[in-house]
């Protein structure tokens, strides 16, 4: 019997059949085939490069000189002890200071954590002396450098000066070091261009290695009073904050908190300041930047080297700078000046015959344009120089020999740093047996062993990547059961040894190798 209703199935089925199979004949042939116009691409030069050689040849030489810098360009992690860095201490912490150490000490932590800061610095001789700011590793118990080519290294803080920012430390290394070459920055002039190198880095890692940033000298001789204010904040500092010298250079190259402490070049790859200071109310780069003359950073870091302090020299004298005023009224030359406010009593600039309204306009033949300026034309002598002070007084020049004293600035209570503490703190972490809370708190299955309970931030324990809630299965091969076994395995290991553990967390797959170097 017919069916119609078959019938029509049939007929749809052997379409769609028919339909496929076209479909692939027409594929086959390519009748399917959409052809895309794409646009021809340009990509030859829209100018020649005779037409832009000054550019090119400036570009090459931002090339050339990263390459020759960045290779003595270090980071720099700072770490402050955690009585230091109470939330007391935090509170009294200067500004400037407590944006490169991270924020307060939450209310109630069972174990204070101390405060990691860091910042860049740069090799200034083979044996691993290194130059950076003061406030990048000021108060901290330990210090450590990260070398370009992955290494890192315990650094002694051989001496530091707040009263200008600069200070030394220096890396034990087998090898000689690359390190930079000192420019002149009294030859400094606006206009020139220059560039902030740095290593910031974070986290223990490189995931960020270098800033290099290009700008043109934009002043000189810029006194911001920020090491003032801060120096101010500090009672073992208030009395003695109008020694600061800030006598910056500033750029338009960008500088922000993890560059400060490296160099200041110019395009001969010459060290000519240390980035530091800045200037805005976030903190960051906000179109201009500050750098401490290398000069300046020089002759402190000859004491630093020498003495582990600065052996400032003194004039004596409270001043202010010249306006038009002051310079019709005293016959000057020119709107330029140290205008001698008061003499200190029984100093040197009294003992020398220099008194109030006199107004120094150079020293030892060199101008003096302003009060910081003189601060740091002093600052290049020692305590007992003699040195010829040229004045106005009374309409008239006169020249007078003065014998420098030495600044009061080294007469400060010292920072208690270090503490004892025993032996596994030293790597920065705390254990405590594995009791049934403390099972069920690290979910482990049953008690017995020892756990990480606390690890400390930036420590070497941290970095290596052991971790809370780690049960220590064994240190150096020996298997470990209590907290007296990780202290007998940690006491006799040395500054520099490496300590192999063995431990397994719950939420791991198996034992995980751990091996931590011994800090200093």
């Amino acid at each position: 019997m017919y069916d119609p209703l078959r019938a029509k199935a049939k007929v749809a089925l052997y379409t769609a059949a028919a339909f496929v199979t076209g479909l692939g004949i027409a594929a086959g042939l390519g009748w399917t085939d959409v052809s895309v116009a794409f646009p021809a691409l340009n990509e030859q030069p829209q100018l020649s490069e005779e037409a832009v050689r000054p550019a090119l040849d400036l570009s090459e030489a931002f090339v050339n000189v990263a390459e020759v810098v960045t290779p003595a360009v270090v980071r720099i992690e700072a770490r402050r002890p955690a009585q230091v860095a109470s939330q007391g201490a935090q509170q009294e912490m200067p500004e400037l200071f407590r944006r490169f150490f991270g924020p307060e000490v939450p209310d109630g932590e069972l174990q204070p954590q101390p405060q990691v800061g860091g910042g860049s610095g740069f090799i200034i001789s083979a044996d691993g002396y290194i130059l950076t700011n003061d406030h990048v590793v000021s108060g901290s118990d330990q210090v450590l450098v990260y070398l370009p080519d992955g290494r890192y290294f315990p650094a002694r803080i051989v001496g530091a000066d707040p009263f200008t920012d600069v200070a030394v430390i220096k890396v034990e290394v087998s090898e000689e070091l690359p390190h930079l070459a000192f420019g002149d920055s009294e030859v400094v002039r606006v206009g020139e261009w220059v560039l902030a190198v740095g290593n910031p880095g974070f986290g223990g890692g490189s995931q960020l290695d270098y800033t290099v940033t290009a700008g043109i000298v934009s002043a000189r001789g810029r006194g911001l009073r920020l090491l003032d204010r801060e120096l101010g904040r500090d009672p073992r500092t208030a009395e003695l904050a109008g020694f600061a010298i800030e006598d910056f250079i500033q750029t338009d190259a960008v500088i922000n908190p993890g560059n400060s402490g490296g160099p200041m070049v110019d395009l001969q790859g010459r060290v000519i300041g240390i980035n530091s200071a800045i200037a805005s109310a976030t903190g960051f780069y906000q179109g201009y930047g500050f750098a401490i003359p290398v000069n300046l950073a020089r002759r402190v870091m000859e004491d630093l080297v020498e003495y582990g302090h600065v052996k400032r020299p003194m004039l004596g004298v409270q001043m202010q700078g010249v306006a038009p005023e002051d310079a019709e009224l005293y016959g000057l030359p020119s709107v330029a000046g140290a205008l001698v406010q008061e003499v200190t009593a029984d100093g040197p600039a009294a003992r020398a015959g220099i008194r109030a309204q006199d107004v120094i306009v150079a020293v030892e033949g060199q101008s003096v344009g302003y009060p910081s300026q003189l601060q740091q034309r002093i600052a290049q002598f020692h305590p007992g120089d003699r040195v010829e002070v040229t004045l106005y007084r009374e309409r008239r020049p006169m020249d007078i020999d003065v014998q420098l004293g030495e600044a009061p600035i080294n007469d400060l209570a010292p920072v208690t740093t270090r503490s004892e503490v025993v032996a596994e703190q030293r790597l920065g972490i705390h254990v405590e047996p594995i009791s049934v809370e403390n099972a069920q708190r690290y979910r482990f299955d049953e008690p017995g062993g020892v756990v990480i309970t606390n690890v400390q931030r930036a420590s070497a324990a941290e970095r290596r990547g052991l971790a809370i809630g780690h049960k220590i299965l064994a240190i150096n091969d020996e298997e470990v059961e209590s907290p007296e076994d990780v202290r007998d395995a940690l006491d006799d290991v040395e500054a520099g040894e490496i300590v192999s553990f063995r431990v397994v967390h719950p939420a791991g797959r198996g034992p995980q190798i751990v091996n931590v170097r011994m800090p200093q």
